[in-house]
């Protein structure tokens, strides 16, 4: 397999001020200060909780565990580390209680059935904590999984703004050792926890590392399948890659609205001309 990973390093120091800054514009030109995040014990949370500590100030950043009766005791504890690294207020509320119901009313639910309603339980209480913290809940989703639809609609992605969805899983790797995030969580295999055992890389059939180098010449360097395939890598996994890509592009978008005026939101209304209000 061909090795283009240094291609994908990024200069850490402006990756930082770049997401810095927008995390504090986003905040607010929503009128708010504050912003809430939950913590899985994972490294895409813990960057999306230190670069969120860095724009707002670690008073004003809201982490949340969340943890199901399956939960790893690993990822409550690393999830820990991160809390009292940061020095950062922080909640634990169990989703057991609120998931059962539903899991004995339906026994024979598969492990993703059940992982997408813990996700969505968790964004529930994401956004409780929202309006009672007065804060902007926070995403903590990466290139890779926003591009292979490796998220839950309304649940992980369900987030008021993205600080690290342009950032590649090798990227996130990058800039949270720069960013002296704790060694064990950067180490551990990626997982989202929603089921005992659970890891990314078993579920999606292969390795963040080569299947981020694909995305790379596929996404940002526009490679046709064939030019990434002429490049050494296997035409069957280039082509589930890009299928997958374009299968869930719908998980990308909002939600499309059928045009009947001059302009329709999503279409010609995108954005305020001017944020400051004049």
């Amino acid at each position: 397999m061909p090795n283009i990973l240094p291609r994908l390093n990024i200069n850490t120091y402006l990756a930082e001020r770049l997401i810095v800054g927008f995390i504090a514009d986003q905040i607010a030109k929503a009128g708010m200060r504050r912003a809430v995040i939950g913590l899985s014990g994972g490294i895409d949370s813990a960057l999306s909780a230190y670069l969120s500590v860095r724009a707002l100030g670690v008073e004003n950043v809201l982490a949340v565990r969340m943890p199901y009766k399956t939960s790893s005791p690993a990822s409550l504890a690393d999830a820990m580390l991160v809390i009292e690294a940061l020095g950062l207020p922080h909640l634990t509320i169990e989703i057991t209680p609120m998931a059962e119901p539903l899991f004995e009313r339906f026994p024979d639910m598969t492990p993703l059935r059940r992982g997408n309603v813990m996700a969505r339980l968790r964004m529930t209480v994401l956004y409780d904590q929202s309006a009672d913290w007065g804060g902007l809940v926070m995403g903590t989703s990466n290139k890779t999984e926003f591009l292979l639809g490796y998220s839950t609609i309304y649940g992980d992605s369900g987030v008021a703004l993205q600080p690290i969805a342009d950032l590649y899983k090798y990227q996130v790797r990058q800039l949270a050792r720069a960013l002296g995030i704790p060694q064990p969580i950067i180490d551990k295999a990626p997982s989202a926890d929603l089921w005992e055992g659970q890891t990314d890389e078993d579920e999606l059939g292969f390795t963040y590392d080569h299947v981020d180098q694909v995305l790379y010449l596929l996404v940002d360097e526009r490679y046709t399948v064939d030019e990434v395939i002429a490049e050494g890598f296997r035409r069957e996994f280039v082509t589930q890659v890009w299928e997958r890509v374009k299968r869930n592009h719908y998980k990308r978008t909002m939600p499309n609205i059928a045009k009947l005026s001059k302009r329709t939101i999503g279409h010609d209304f995108l954005y305020l001309r001017d944020y400051t209000g004049r």
